[in-house]
């Protein structure tokens, strides 16, 4: 059964935009490849960190939404947390918007 979910990473902010396109692709790919249905990604931009990260103080924000059975966010999180480039991550499932009744 799919749900909704969101994912949030942050990339050090010293790496171009290609590679930011890049790590974009990289973990799109990996859900793809899995079974996920890729819904929006934005790419939020460089922005100030609240608190210093791995002696970073700005980092690039992206954010991911997409339905899947689940499966593929522990490979799309291992991947993050071996790579050099993310500093965070977080995924939280979404719930399902329900339909408004219309009132005549």
């Amino acid at each position: 059964m799919s749900q909704l979910y969101e994912t949030m990473y942050i990339l050090r902010p010293d790496i171009g935009d290609e590679a930011v396109d890049q790590a974009i692709e990289k973990y799109q790919s990996i859900l793809k490849e899995n079974g996920a249905e890729i819904i929006e990604t934005q790419h939020r931009g460089k922005r100030r960190l609240a608190y210093e990260i791995e002696r970073q103080r700005e980092g690039v924000y992206i954010q991911m939404n997409f339905k899947s059975d689940g499966s593929p966010i522990a490979q799309m999180e291992r991947a993050m947390r071996l790579s050099n480039e993310v500093i965070r991550y977080l995924t939280v499932k979404q719930e399902e918007p329900k339909a408004e009744a219309v009132e005549a």
